[in-house]
């Protein structure tokens, strides 16, 4: 059982993996024996993590590239087969919000701000899907593999303020669905894609948003807290498990699948 769970000769690429889950992904990948590409735009983040990593005895390499650049997307393919000779597997991490995405309770909705609506969905939808053609392309040579896409509790509920992140989330979960079923007509079980739903989890991105200076909850993140039946926010650690289940042969029969791990705020009807 435990080999089935194991990454070990696997080459995993993960898009934003210079962020806070990131951090906890490529992680995860080592961790099970794999060898990851550490990619996204932050240079001095990315050379750290994977120096840490080769320092410790695991196998990383830094791919310095924006998700929604093609260009630089492929020559960071390039460079991890010119490294290792093939990619197992791709972790479509990348992906966020901004403020133009948002929509402030006292602001008028027939006023939105349409173009950072459409920017934050872009970010998220074409940041998973363009990485995608990219080393999908790799993987479907190396004749076998798994492709991870990240979604989140956005794309199941309606979750206020954040409408083009909502829009781009539910926009991967149907492409998600999509192209598994695609990939499995062309390559039958060789090549499966599903998507990891995480809660709310504390990032940087998100720490004002949720929590006070002093530790407490802000309205919003006290919200939250009262939907989630754990009754707390999730410690990125915890998506390690299903991570590394989704990309290994574990999980060799489960495609199209959304995997939530987020402490039940998808069940709970609040009653």
């Amino acid at each position: 059982m435990e080999q089935s769970f194991s990454l070990k000769d696997k080459v995993i690429v993960v898009t934003g993996g210079t962020g806070i889950l990131g951090l906890s992904f490529i992680n995860a990948i080592v961790e099970a024996g794999g060898t990851v590409g550490i990619l996204g735009r932050n240079e001095k983040v990315a050379n750290e993590r994977a120096d840490e990593i080769n320092k410790n005895g695991g196998k990383a390499i830094a791919l310095i590239a924006d998700a929604m650049n093609e260009e630089q997307l492929i020559a960071a393919r390039e460079k991890v087969l010119a490294a290792y000779g093939k990619i197992d597997g791709l972790v479509n991490a990348a992906g966020g919000n901004m403020p133009d995405g948002v929509l402030q309770p006292d602001e008028n909705i027939f006023e939105m701000k349409m173009d950072g609506m459409k920017t934050v969905l872009d970010l998220n939808l074409w940041g998973t899907l363009i990485p995608t053609q990219v080393f999908g392309k790799a993987i479907a040579e190396t004749g076998k593999g798994s492709i991870v896409n990240i979604s989140s509790m956005n794309s199941k509920r309606a979750i206020t303020k954040v409408l083009g992140y909502n829009m781009g989330k539910a926009a991967v979960d149907c492409y998600t669905q999509w192209f598994a079923v695609e990939l499995a007509n062309r390559y039958g079980d060789k090549i499966r894609m599903n998507a990891l739903a995480p809660g709310f989890f504390l990032t940087e991105q998100n720490r004002n948003l949720l929590t006070t200076p002093d530790g407490g909850y802000t309205p919003r993140g006290g919200a939250v807290i009262n939907q989630t039946p754990f009754k707390r926010f999730g410690n990125p650690d915890e998506l390690k498990g299903a991570l590394v289940w989704l990309l290994s042969d574990a999980s060799q029969f489960v495609t199209g699948a959304m995997i939530c791990v987020d402490g039940g705020f998808s069940v709970f009807g609040g009653v």
